[in-house]
């Protein structure tokens, strides 16, 4: 486990929510936003990078039949458990993976839904280079993508918000569906071309 993982498994075993995600208003009306700005009511399999204590997670099993939900601290998967099974939330797989370093099985076709949210801030160029890969080998032909950060400095920042979002709606076959931004925040969605040829990581 390197020093950033330490650094949240630490902040997860101290507490059940370390960014208040479930309760602080901007949380709440920023997680609110994210959900509207999906196109449909109903998903078939989506993947969550960067699921934390499971505050998304959750909402995400009501609009989909399967919800992969992915995070480097085994502390914030161990929460995001807790949190789901106290919800009764079914159909969720939450795994401990490093990404892009290890990467969870992608389903047959691909996930129709992809959400990024206050996650790819922390990686390094290399590693954004292969996340980004790997995000547009798993998006279904038709699926969305979706993006929120936070905009403000922070001391683990490695990308700019900005440049991040450039970077994801430039994926090959990718068309933007919304760009929402507020001071705070950056919430963008695109669709990956529905007769874009696709192969899984």
């Amino acid at each position: 486990m390197d020093a950033l993982a330490r650094h949240f498994d630490a902040l997860y075993r101290a507490s059940d929510d370390p960014w208040h995600v479930r309760d602080a208003w901007y949380e709440c009306r920023k997680r609110a936003l994210l959900l509207a700005s999906l196109r449909l009511a109903r998903y078939d399999h989506a993947l969550e990078a960067g699921c934390g204590n499971g505050g998304m997670t959750g909402a995400l099993a009501a609009r989909c039949r399967r919800v992969t939900a992915v995070d480097l601290s085994p502390a914030a998967i161990r929460r995001c458990r807790a949190h789901l099974a106290s919800q009764r939330a079914s159909g969720v797989q939450a795994l401990a993976l490093r990404l892009p370093d290890a990467w969870p099985a992608v389903p047959p076709g691909g996930f129709d839904l992809v959400v990024v949210s206050e996650m790819a801030y922390y990686l390094d160029d290399d590693a954004l280079a292969r996340f980004l890969a790997r995000v547009r080998a798993s998006l279904r032909p038709g699926g969305e993508l979706v993006a929120c950060h936070w905009r403000g400095a922070f001391n683990d920042r490695r990308q700019d918000t900005e440049a991040l979002h450039a970077a994801l709606g430039a994926l090959p076959g990718l068309a933007p569906l919304l760009a929402h931004q507020e001071p705070e925040f950056r919430l963008d969605a695109w669709a990956l071309a529905p007769d874009t040829e696709n192969t899984a990581p």
